[in-house]
């Protein structure tokens, strides 16, 4: 076992300032990518229109704090149906041309407006390393480590794990490989939408029985800082310029499925006026759902 697993072991994955951490998230939630990757692993529905697999969410790699990463992004159609599909620079705290423009619709006061900027509002979307545990639909994928891009459904379980609601429930911190837990990921469509709500967690266990095998899998995760990195968003004026085509009906041979991951290397990679991405930021809807949902719509 190398020196920097052994002392993740004993750190026991700083679950005292991973928690710190999850509790500023929570508190403040305000506070490229153009290609497929295989890095990246998908739930897949079967012909009933349910999902069903068994993930183990990973700790942070070795020179990172954190085993997960935010990206706030938009996906949307103009009037004349071209999409708009970017990560936000919301994320890297930035000016952002879409929320800037979502914040004068919503504070023209008429409904009209306000309805727009609702369905161009941003969605926010979380990055994270997992072990695939069991994957019925694609059992290739069992044993590997994946890249896993989930929304707040899911990142509201691993809230909860971590920071349970009653007294005689343990914490559990889910990202760790000797005292976390797998996760049993159940997807049903309802209204047509990915619904997460009978995912769980499992009992504590090792993610492997011997530390030799932990430090295989904890050596191919993928560093997740890439992910917030500024030369990974395009700039305001190339923003502004997407958005001025989408707006005005200029054709875009861009899809839904272009945005995903930033690319591949070595090591992997606000306003202050009253604005619909403030109101509207605790969105029911789970990122994967959403993209599924306008797939199917387009």
């Amino acid at each position: 076992m190398s020196s920097a697993l052994e002392a993740l072991k004993k750190s026991k994955s700083n679950f005292d300032a991973l928690t710190k951490k999850l509790e500023n998230t929570i508190e403040q939630p305000e506070k490229k990518n153009k290609y497929q990757d295989d890095r990246l692993w998908k739930p897949e529905l079967d012909k009933s229109g349910n999902g069903y697999a068994v993930i183990r969410f990973l700790p942070a790699v070795e020179g990172e704090d954190m085993p997960w990463q935010r990206v706030w992004h938009h996906a949307f159609q103009g009037p004349g149906g071209q999409w708009y599909i970017e990560n936000s620079l919301t994320t890297l705290n930035k000016k952002d041309p879409v929320s800037e423009e979502n914040t004068r619709l919503w504070n023209t006061g008429i409904e009209a407006d306000k309805e727009i900027a609702r369905k161009r509002k941003r969605k926010l979307q979380y990055y994270s390393n997992i072990f695939v545990v069991s994957d019925p639909k694609h059992p290739e994928n069992e044993g590997k480590v994946f890249l896993f891009k989930f929304g707040k459904k899911i990142f509201d379980k691993i809230t909860e794990a971590m920071n349970p609601a009653f007294e005689d429930e343990k914490a559990v911190n889910p990202f760790d490989f000797w005292e976390g837990a797998n996760f049993k990921l159940k997807i049903r469509k309802v209204d047509g939408y990915w619904n997460y709500d009978k995912s769980e967690f499992e009992p504590v266990s090792r993610v492997k029985p011997t530390d030799e095998e932990i430090d295989k899998i904890w050596k191919s995760q993928y560093a997740l800082k890439p992910f917030i990195d500024p030369s990974n968003f395009k700039s305001y004026e190339e923003l502004k310029e997407k958005l001025n085509k989408t707006l005005t009906g200029q054709r875009s041979t861009e899809s839904v499925e272009d945005i995903d991951l930033p690319p591949a290397s070595d090591s992997v990679p606000m306003s202050s006026n009253n604005s619909v991405e403030e109101v509207s930021s605790n969105d029911s809807n789970d990122d994967l759902s959403y993209f599924s949902k306008l797939a199917e719509d387009d």
